[in-house]
């Protein structure tokens, strides 16, 4: 079905978007659906093959800016991102690391690494614009930045912090916010995601495999920050246990402890 567009529902063609963590996942979806729009986009993530490969794929115009957030100069890497195209109107945090690992086993240094991939790096990003331009920011959470999960406390953490952080924006100041919250999608994310050991998880969990198709995923994102939606959920099962989590927390708390480590199910 075609969505019929509003007044003022914002069209991406011309607009300058930055997309973090743009080579994999969620964040290449985007990229493909917004060059179809005729964005113009600067990518961002760590492998600058990657990068080079999916804009060769694009028609439209591309700035390619290889960075690793964990240890970028953040504000070097947003002058530069600046300079692309002469300003930016649309920053997508899509990058993000994921976790696969009981508390008890879990060493500090893993939750700082998460930390630092899905909470420092997006707010060091938006620090350093906020002085300098009204860009829309659209930061992809999780579920688990809604509701605890098995397995996830430091991703859940940094996820919860995401959306502490970027709500109070929407408050404090008049920045456009989006603030999207998907459940499982098929991505590489449970492949990636670090083990207690630091390690790559290595596995694709059976809930990954089934989840939700990425373009779809990206498409709805690009729905709700077309209309400037302030936050968009796009999930299956997990969005029962999120309303089970504010209606009835007792029977949420019993069916949470129940979920596989790995499966999600």
């Amino acid at each position: 079905m075609t969505r019929v567009m509003h007044e003022n529902d914002i069209n991406f063609t011309g607009k300058i978007v930055w997309i973090t963590g743009a080579s994999s996942g969620i964040g290449e979806a985007l990229a493909v659906l917004l060059a179809q729009k005729k964005a113009r986009l600067i990518l961002t993530a760590r492998r600058a093959s990657a990068l080079l490969a999916l804009s060769a794929r694009l028609d439209t115009a591309v700035k390619v800016l290889p960075a690793d957030l964990y240890t970028a100069d953040v504000a070097a890497l947003t002058a530069d991102a600046l300079a692309a195209f002469g300003g930016i109107d649309i920053v997508i945090h899509a990058a993000g690391m994921g976790q696969r690992s009981l508390a008890v086993e879990t060493p500090v240094k893993v939750y700082r690494q998460l930390m630092e991939i899905n909470f420092f790096a997006p707010v060091a990003i938006t620090g350093s614009l906020l002085p300098v331009c009204n860009a829309h920011m659209v930061v992809i959470g999780s579920m688990s930045g809604l509701i605890g999960f098995p397995g996830r406390t430091g991703y859940a953490a940094s996820k919860h912090a995401l959306k502490g952080y970027f709500e109070t924006l929407q408050v404090e100041q008049d920045v456009p916010v989006t603030i999207v919250s998907p459940g499982r999608v098929q991505t590489n994310l449970s492949l990636s995601a670090i083990t207690a050991s630091g390690e790559a998880h290595g596995v694709m969990d059976e809930a990954q495999i089934k989840g939700i198709p990425v373009m779809e995923c990206a498409a709805r994102i690009l729905e709700g920050v077309a209309k400037r939606k302030k936050h968009v959920i796009i999930a299956r099962k997990e969005k029962y246990l999120y309303w089970l989590h504010g209606w009835w927390p007792s029977i949420y708390y019993k069916v949470a402890k129940k979920y596989s480590f790995t499966k999600g199910k």
